[in-house]
C-alpha cells in the first residue's frame, strides 16, 4: 500500500537539542547507508514512531536529508507483521552528502491493531533492516486524516517524529527543543520570512528530533511555539522512550 497523492515523504529536517545539521555538496542519491552493488542485502538501522492517531507510521533511516526513500508497499502479513519496501530517488537525483536521520512516511494497512506491539521488516535496493514498534493504547487508526499535528517516540534515546500538515514548499524550521517539565517537551520554530510566498497545497512535514534532560519517558506532552502557525499549540507525543 503506498501513501495518497498529499502523504508523499518530504525531505526532513534533523533537529537536535542544540540546532540543525546543514547538507554539503551534492552527489548522486544513495540509500539509507552504503549500498552493496552486488546482489548481497545489508543490514540497515530502522527506528519508527506512530503518527497522526495511528494512521501513519514514521519510519527512521540514515541518509541524505533531501533524498528520502518513499515507501512503494506496505503489507500487514499472515504473521502480523509488517513489511515495507523502500525507494530510492533516481540514481540522478543530485542528493546532500549529509548522513542524518530522516523520515519515510507510510500509510498503516487496515488490520493493524495499534495497541499491539509491530514487528516491521524494511527492504529496498541492496539493503533490510528491521524493528518493533511498540503499542499504544487510545490510537484510532483509519479512517482520513484530521491534518493536525502529531508526534511519537522511536526506540533512539530522546528521538521523537514530529508531523505537521501545510505547504510543502514552506516547511517549518525547529530553532530549539528543549525539556521545558518533567513531562514536557517544547519545539519551538523560526518565525517565518514576512515575504515568504508558498504552494497551497496541503503536505505532510516530517521532523526528526532529539531532546535531552526529560525527567518522565512517558505521557510526555509536546508544545509547539514560535510561529504564527503553532502558537503554543499542545499535543501528546505517542508511547514512551
Amino acid at each position: 500500500m503506498t501513501l495518497a497523492p498529499r502523504l508523499i515523504a518530504l525531505p526532513v529536517v534533523l533537529l537536535l537539542a542544540g540546532g540543525a545539521l546543514a547538507g554539503c555538496a551534492s552527489s548522486p542519491a544513495s540509500a539509507p547507508s552504503s549500498t552493496p552493488t552486488t546482489g548481497d542485502s545489508s543490514e540497515v538501522e530502522i527506528d519508527a514512531a506512530w503518527l497522526d492517531d495511528g494512521r501513519i507510521i514514521g519510519l527512521v533511516t540514515t541518509g541524505s536529508s533531501t533524498c528520502v526513500p518513499s515507501a512503494d508497499d506496505a503489507t500487514l502479513e499472515a504473521d502480523g507483521s509488517l513489511s515495507v519496501m523502500l525507494v530510492e530517488q533516481d540514481a540522478d537525483t543530485a542528493c546532500t552528502r549529509d548522513l542524518v536521520p530522516r523520515v519515510t512516511l507510510v500509510e498503516v494497512p487496515d488490520g493493524v491493531d495499534t495497541s499491539k506491539d509491530l514487528a516491521i521488516t524494511v527492504t529496498g535496493d541492496g539493503y533490510s533492516g528491521s524493528t518493533d514498534l511498540d503499542g499504544v493504547d487510545g490510537l484510532t487508526g483509519g479512517g482520513m486524516t484530521d491534518y493536525l499535528p502529531s508526534a511519537g517516540w522511536t526506540d533512539a534515546d530522546g528521538q521523537f517524529v514530529l508531523l505537521t500538515w501545510g505547504s510543502s514548499s514552506c516547511v517549518p524550521v525547529v530553532s530549539d527543543v528543549a525539556a521545558s517539565g518533567p513531562p514536557e517537551v517544547t519545539v519551538t520554530f523560526e518565525a517565518p520570512a514576512a515575504d515568504q510566498v508558498c504552494t497551497m497545497d496541503m503536505a505532510p512535514r516530517a521532523t526528526v528530533a532529539v531532546v535531552d534532560g526529560l525527567e518522565e519517558d512517558s505521557d510526555v506532552s509536546l508544545v509547539l511555539a514560535g510561529s504564527p502557525e503553532f502558537d503554543n499549540v499542545r499535543i501528546p507525543i505517542y508511547g514512551s522512550n
